[in-house]
């Protein structure tokens, strides 16, 4: 069945669609309130797609669907089937760093750290959070209130009472009370951790009131020590809720959605506010889907978050779902506008005026805050290439009247001697110098002969058919290095693959060294001292001296390879082995039997010498080798 046929089919209903290429891999998940409005944009006409989309649709093989009961199941579908297909052409949400956990081991007398690293161990993580410094903060609140351990030494009950292990110059200097000895039991240092686990769930006051307590007890029984013990673990859990923002005391339990777009990228901020504080924060940029609308760009956002949340809340029940945002999700969401999907369990809100509004507003300063260094750490990396672009660019920018940059540059050559091995060689210059790891030889294969006309655009083709397929970047200038003919056949198959209007093409003619502009009647003939033509000259000879140089290995090869064919027994796997142990004909014409004999057997090496004997007269120098060895 046709793709237009199952197209046809798709129910006007909400679901999950994938695109299968000519090989059966999914390359695409998408999700849709409407399958078939969803799925018909794309296959309209290509001069409404951006580019992306074409050679995204060039692809398409097959479609299936997957029809769902909400969009909040085609939401988390598409997630699952992003994860498990990992698709090529799926844009996914992107952070500018890897954000921290703060950990609570799953061991015996846990320790409290920072990390970067989830591990699904059975351990507690609370994150992530988008500043580094306020997770160390919280770090050195937590052991300035209790002095936990830090060492990695694996505990246990029965090592303790034989008194295997001994106290380190934390204890001696007071930061940790040496579980490892008894210097504490179990149960209370579990306590601490409790109550540890409930400051950074952003539940402090159950903790300051016991603190306030104990310090008044301490204090009525004339121990001021030990109550000005307590009274600075208070000071300090206030300058943390301090250091938290006080939203209103009344808000608790809500998470808070915005986004900023901008371009074709939008910037997310996210708050979690517990009892009154914003407990946690994140950002996130990504990037526009086709036609994308605001509302599917908030959806997306809220689910891309919860992803990473759901990533640090093993689920307890194994009944519930590890993808289920209702285990993580706020009982009340706070939106700037009704996002294209529906949490079961929570409510979405869009706040009007009072506190909420104000948290929205806050949210949405800080989506826009996000925006602007996100863009501005763009602009500057931009302009650190601008102040570093060679003027040799510049000038053939200005020369050519191109409207950009010509910073990616690439020259062909063709190379062939009398129609043998004909080869070609593609050179790539980025910013006026070269760059080898992406040069590329091409062997001709749908021309016989020297046909230089066909071979250019064989080469072109192949080379350009491929940077699409792949999504790579293209050049802003080709450089032909040969006449109006070559250069006549490169623009043909620029035609063809629809890029004639978007990378300039120029041939250099070798005589008079004048610049063959497609289009045009007349030449460009630029000064000698042009800093453009040096350039381009440059270019020309790097594309000869690399075809040359590929041109005369594969002649040297064929015509060694054509020499040991002489010899009857010798066989291409042989052949091999003889010019991997000696290089040459001529060497293994010189190689004694005992040498030949270790390469490729006794018997082998008698046939050899055999051929030796019988053509002493022939010199055993390869027409090749002999160039070679004059040059």
């Amino acid at each position: 069945m046709e793709i237009k046929d199952k197209i046809a089919l798709l129910p006007h209903q909400p679901g999950v669609y994938r695109y299968l290429d000519s090989e059966g891999n999914v390359i695409y998940v998408g999700k849709a309130k409407d399958l078939f409005k969803r799925v018909s944009q794309y296959f309209v006409d290509p001069q409404r797609l951006n580019t992306k989309t074409r050679v995204l649709v060039s692809k398409i093989a097959d479609l299936q669907h997957t029809v769902v009961s909400s969009e909040s199941d085609a939401l988390l579908l598409e997630n699952n089937l992003i994860k498990q297909y990992q698709p090529k052409y799926n844009i996914l949400l992107k952070d500018s760093k890897t954000y921290p956990w703060l950990c609570v081991k799953n061991e015996a007398f846990p320790r409290v750290f920072l990390t970067r690293h989830f591990i699904k161990d059975g351990s507690k993580y609370f994150g992530p959070y988008s500043s580094v410094s306020y997770a160390k903060h919280l770090v050195d609140l937590i052991y300035s209130l209790y002095p936990l351990r830090t060492c990695s030494m694996k505990l246990s009950g029965p090592d303790i009472e034989k008194g295997k292990y001994k106290v380190c110059l934390k204890y001696h200097i007071g930061k940790c009370k040496a579980p490892c000895t008894g210097g504490v039991s179990k149960e209370e240092y579990d306590g601490w951790i409790n109550n540890i686990m409930s400051v950074l769930k952003g539940d402090s006051s159950a903790l300051e009131k016991d603190y306030r307590e104990k310090m008044m007890e301490a204090a009525g029984r004339m121990e001021f020590e030990l109550a000005q013990s307590y009274k600075e673990k208070l000071q300090l859990l206030g300058t943390h809720c301090n250091r938290s923002i006080i939203v209103h005391p009344s808000i608790s339990n809500v998470d808070v959605f915005s986004i900023a777009i901008q371009d074709f990228k939008a910037f997310g901020n996210y708050f979690r506010v517990s009892n009154g504080c914003i407990i946690q924060a994140l950002n996130l940029e990504m990037k526009l889907n086709i036609e994308e609308e605001k509302e599917e760009v908030l959806a997306r956002f809220i689910s891309g978050i919860y992803n990473i949340l759901l990533e640090s809340s093993p689920q307890e029940d194994p009944s519930e779902s590890a993808t289920d945002f209702r285990r993580i999700a706020a009982q009340e969401i706070l939106v700037p506008f009704p996002p294209a999907m529906v949490l079961e369990g929570s409510q979405i809100h869009v706040p009007v005026k009072g506190d909420k509004l104000a948290l929205l507003e806050l949210c949405t300063k800080n989506a826009n805050a996000f925006r602007f260094v996100r863009l501005k750490q763009e602009t500057e990396v931009i302009e650190e290439k601008v102040r570093s672009i060679s003027p040799a660019v510049e000038k053939l920018q200005a020369d050519l009247g191109m409207s950009q940059l010509p910073m990616h540059i690439e020259c062909f050559d063709n190379s062939n001697i009398q129609g043998t091995n004909p080869v070609a060689a593609c050179v790539v210059f980025k910013n006026g110098v070269p760059s080898k790891k992406d040069y590329r030889h091409f062997l001709i294969k749908t021309v016989t002969g020297a046909n230089d006309f066909a071979s250019m655009y064989e080469v072109v083709t192949r080379r350009y058919r491929r940077l699409l397929d792949e999504d790579q970047p293209l050049p802003q200038l080709i450089v032909i290095d040969g006449g109006k003919g070559q250069v006549h056949f490169a623009m043909n198959a620029l035609n063809d693959l629809g890029l004639a209007g978007r990378i300039k093409l120029i041939g250099i003619a070798e005589r008079l060294e004048e610049l063959i502009i497609p289009g045009e009647s007349n030449s460009l003939i630029m000064s000698k001292n042009s800093l453009s033509l040096k350039l381009i000259m440059q270019l020309r000879d790097e594309a000869h001296r690399f075809g040359i140089t590929h041109h005369r290995n594969r002649r040297s090869k064929s015509q060694t390879s054509t020499a040991l064919d002489s010899i009857k027994g010798i066989g291409p796997a042989s052949q091999q082995k003889l010019l991997k142990a000696f290089g040459s004909f001529k060497r293994i014409m010189e190689a004694s039997p005992e040498s030949l004999a270790a390469a490729v057997g006794s018997r082998l090496a008698g046939i050899i010498e055999n051929f030796r004997k019988e053509n002493s007269a022939i010199p055993h120098n390869t027409p090749s080798e002999e160039q070679d060895n004059v040059q």
